[in-house]
């Protein structure tokens, strides 16, 4: 690589968005536009909120575009545009929090709202913002049109629809997750500044180019980079240089146990390290015994919680403690959690398995160190199989309506059933009654009928088209007999779906004049109207198995497509999901409203806590 001129600094993000500095980001329309959404929020803050000061963000490479020394000095983004405008959503939510509680603020507390204020706005101005997004998609206008909403720049007209595209929908998420924050604490103002100091204190790397041939370079060359070494790999060097004291004799059999244990786990790093994080958080009671100690009143001394920043430290002191018990331990949960990931079939029973299929499908990957506990100690506990199934059931229904509304915060998840094991050990649950508890408690923490029916009745596709895919697949499971059925699951050599969501009216901006005049009697500014209020809606969405060969093609078309051998791809391929579509030759949104009223009526009744 070879780049003559580049900087590269660590900066905490108080210091990148100095309010004394003049500095503006500004990101060039050739970028991507803004498509960050409820994962890399959810991601950004539960990371923030979890873990100390200091946390590492990542970084960002800029180019110097300043013309010279009497203006203010330009950064052209080159990557990390889709961070920096998330942390401006943050930080602006913050700042609205703060101005909301003013009146319970010190003087001092009153001038960080002014601090925070600028650093999204230049100082001594009224609307010359730090960070620009590019044009695209109206990513400027809605950031200007939120900002001015919020009273934190001049008044600005906000476009059209803003609430339904990702600007506004990051903002939102972010106040939300905040106001919860505080809803929670004893001590609003103390919360609020240190959510903030988080976000202050948060590291960016900062890597400066003078042009964009070298920022291109380094962008390839930081995307081909070396593996680094994971926290599973220093644990296994810690684990093997202990054995080697303790007993070098058998160090290739140790060896090879780590590696079934690895094998065990499957090839994705990620869920290698997951299970490390859930097998402490499900056994911790049982892993501090070791570490306790008279008068220290801790309960838990290695740590009440592992997330990816304690792991390794916790897991260095059990190993240091006694090797050999340490990876007896982890081969038998090892084992466990194998079959509940699917990574090992033998032996599960066809319900069994469907269980973890749906509950994996729906994302329910939290409830993992619930089922890795209940699995192990199912005999202690009276734990057959039928009330472990009913378990799995009640969960998926409880992550289908958390996905769809975000409550609980995904954050709060993994502490939830943490607290219920503890719960369980306290009060000696068995049997029945730990289905019986446990339905209580997530009830209680659980959105009900009206929020969750209300989040059903929006954009669904554009909110959790995960969430959103599997509720449609398993409204199409349930009139399938062993004639009919179909894997909806199923994906090509690609590792992608066959079936997919299909949009009826179709979901592009470029909206086809068969479907202007069907939905909008030719009427073009009407059918964008009804592109953004319902094409995303439950109404609107299906699921067939080629998507692609559809797109926007007329409703008839979409409708008797058939493929080279005759048979139905479109809306008669035999799907009851399709029914509403069989008998009826044009698609309106009446029709529309109709369907996502039956459809939600039916969701409703399917997925009851």
């Amino acid at each position: 690589m070879n780049i003559n001129n580049i900087n590269v600094n660590k900066y905490p993000i108080s210091q990148i968005l100095d309010p004394e500095s003049k500095t503006i980001y500004e990101i060039p329309k050739y970028q991507r536009e803004y498509i960050w959404g409820t994962k890399q929020w959810e991601e950004l803050f539960n990371d923030l909120m979890e873990n100390g000061a200091g946390y590492f963000l990542g970084s960002i490479i800029c180019i110097n575009t300043t013309q010279d020394t009497l203006n203010n000095p330009k950064f052209e983004v080159v990557d990390g545009q889709q961070r920096l405008t998330t942390l401006s959503l943050l930080l602006a939510a913050l700042y609205v929090t703060l101005d909301d509680n003013r009146d319970s603020l010190d003087e001092d507390q009153q001038s960080d709202i002014l601090q925070l204020k600028r650093k999204l706005v230049i100082k001594k101005t009224q609307s010359e913002i730090r960070i620009v997004p590019q044009v695209q998609h109206k990513n400027l206008e809605d950031y200007m049109g939120l900002l001015a909403d919020k009273k934190i720049i001049a008044p600005h007209q906000t476009p059209k629809f803003a609430g339904n595209r990702r600007i506004f929908q990051g903002y939102n998420y972010f106040k939300r997750h905040i106001d919860r924050e505080l809803e929670a604490s004893n001590n609003k103002v103390a919360t609020m500044f240190e959510i903030l100091e988080k976000v202050n204190t948060a590291i960016l790397v900062m890597i400066e180019v003078s042009n964009h041939s070298d920022a291109y370079t380094l962008f390839e060359s930081l995307n081909d980079r070396g593996t680094p070494l994971t926290s599973l790999d220093l644990i296994k060097n810690l684990l093997l240089a202990r054995l080697d004291i303790t007993d070098s004799d058998n160090l290739d059999y140790y060896f090879d146990r780590w590696t079934q244990i690895m094998d065990a786990l499957g090839d994705d790093d990620s869920a290698r390290e997951r299970f490390f994080r859930q097998n402490y958080n499900a056994f911790r009671k049982d892993m501090n015994v070791p570490f306790l100690v008279q008068g220290d009143d801790r309960l838990y001394p290695l740590g009440t919680i592992a997330t990816r920043s304690t792991m390794l430290d916790i897991y260095e002191k059990i190993v240091v403690k006694d090797p050999s018990k340490f990876l007896d331990d982890i081969y038998e949960n090892a084992q466990i959690y194998s079959r509940i990931i699917l990574q090992n079939t033998d032996n599960l029973t066809a319900t069994v398995k469907e269980a973890y299929l749906d509950l994996q499908r729906v994302g329910g990957v939290p409830s993992y160190l619930f089922l890795l506990y209940l699995d192990k100690k199912k005999d202690a506990l009276g734990i057959d199989e039928a009330l472990y199934v009913k378990i799995i059931r009640f969960l998926i229904t409880f992550f289908v309506r958390r996905n769809m509304t975000d409550v609980p915060p995904t954050r709060d998840v993994t502490r939830l059933f943490m607290a219920f094991i503890e719960e369980m050990e306290k009060q000696s649950y068995t049997g029945e009654s730990i289905y019986t508890k446990l339905r209580e408690k997530l009830i209680a923490v659980s959105a009900d009928d009206a929020v969750f029916e209300e989040k059903l009745r929006g954009p669904v596709y554009k909110e959790n088209t995960g969430a959103t895919r599997f509720i449609l697949c398993m409204i199409a499971k349930q009139s399938m007999t062993a004639e009919s059925q179909k894997n909806l699951w199923e994906k090509n050599g690609s590792n992608q779906y066959i079936w997919t969501i299909e949009h009826i009216f179709p979901e592009g901006k470029n909206i086809p004049d068969v479907w202007v005049d069907m939905i909008a009697s030719g009427d073009r500014d009407k059918a964008n109207e009804y592109l953004e209020e319902y094409a995303h809606t439950f109404g609107n969405l299906t699921i067939t198995g080629y998507n692609s060969s559809l797109g926007n093609k007329s409703f008839k078309e979409k409708k008797e497509r058939k493929d080279s051998n005759g048979n139905p791809i479109g809306y008669l391929n035999g799907l009851n999901l399709n029914a509403d579509l069989v008998n009826t030759d044009n698609w309106t949104v009446d029709q529309i409203k109709a369907r996502t009223n039956k459809l939600v009526s039916e969701i409703l009744a399917l997925f009851t806590l």
